[in-house]
C-alpha cells in the first residue's frame, strides 16, 4: 500500500486523470459542432440533408463505442495502405478523441434539435418579420436559447465522455484506467490502483456536476 502512495505513482495516475479530462473535453467541443451540425440538416427543408443527419445519427447510435475506436485505430490504416500503397502509423489519442467526438456528435444532434424544436414558432415568425435570414435567426435568436435549454444534458454526456475515454486503453493510450492497469502491473497489485482511479473519476464526475448546477441557477435567476 505505502509503495503505492508514492509522490511518483500519484503523479502518474493525475497524468492519467488529466489526458481522460482533456479528451472528454475536445470531445464534447468537436461533438457539439458536430451535433450542430447534424440537428441543422435533421431539420433541413432537403430531403438530402435530412436523410444524411438522420443516417449519421443512427449508425453511430447503433454500434458500440468500441467498435468505432477499433474502426479508426484498425480499419482506416488498413484502407489507407490498400488504397495508396503507403503504410499508415495511427496515433492511438487521434483516433480515440475522433471516435469520442464523433459518438459524441450524434448524441447531441439529437439534443441541440429538441432543444431548436422547443423554441415557441413565434420568435421565428417574429424574426422573419424583422427580415433576419435563417442564419441569422438561428444564430442570434435560435441557438442561444437552445443551448441554455440543453446544458444539463450537454453536462451528462461530458461525464459520459470522461468515463468512456477508458475504451481508448484497449489501443494503447494512456489516460486514467491504463494508468491504473500499468501501475498495478508494476506493484503487483491492482486492488488499489483501480479503487484510486475509481476515486478520481468520482472527484471529476462530482466536480463537474457541482459547477453545472452553480452555472444552471445563474442562468435561471437571468431569466
Amino acid at each position: 500500500m505505502e509503495n503505492l502512495l508514492t509522490q511518483e505513482n500519484l503523479m502518474f495516475m493525475l497524468r492519467g486523470a488529466g489526458m481522460s479530462l482533456i479528451l472528454a473535453t475536445f470531445a464534447v467541443f468537436f461533438g457539439m459542432i458536430l451535433g450542430t451540425l447534424g440537428a441543422a440538416s435533421k431539420l433541413s427543408k432537403h430531403a438530402p440533408l435530412r436523410w444524411i443527419g438522420n443516417i449519421y445519427v443512427e449508425v453511430i447510435r447503433g454500434t458500440p463505442m468500441l467498435l468505432q475506436i477499433m474502426f479508426f485505430y484498425i480499419a482506416i490504416p488498413v484502407i489507407y495502405q490498400s488504397i495508396t500503397g503507403t503504410r499508415m502509423n495511427p496515433d492511438p489519442y487521434i483516433c480515440g478523441l475522433i471516435a469520442l467526438s464523433i459518438n459524441s456528435g450524434a448524441y447531441s444532434t439529437e439534443l441541440i434539435r429538441s432543444g431548436i424544436q422547443g423554441i415557441d414558432k413565434g420568435q421565428w415568425e417574429a424574426c422573419e418579420t424583422l427580415g433576419l435570414s435563417y442564419f441569422q435567426t438561428m444564430r442570434f435568436v435560435v441557438l442561444p436559447q437552445a443551448f441554455k435549454r440543453i446544458i444539463p444534458p450537454i453536462v451528462s454526456e461530458f461525464i459520459t465522455l470522461i468515463k468512456d475515454s477508458s475504451l481508448i486503453s484497449c489501443i494503447g493510450a494512456t489516460e486514467l484506467l491504463m494508468s491504473a492497469q500499468v501501475l498495478g502491473s508494476r506493484t503487483f497489485n491492482l486492488i488499489y490502483p483501480l479503487l484510486e482511479a475509481a476515486c478520481l473519476y468520482l472527484v471529476m464526475t462530482l466536480t463537474i456536476s457541482y459547477i453545472s448546477r452553480r452555472l444552471e441557477r445563474k442562468l435561471s435567476a437571468r431569466d
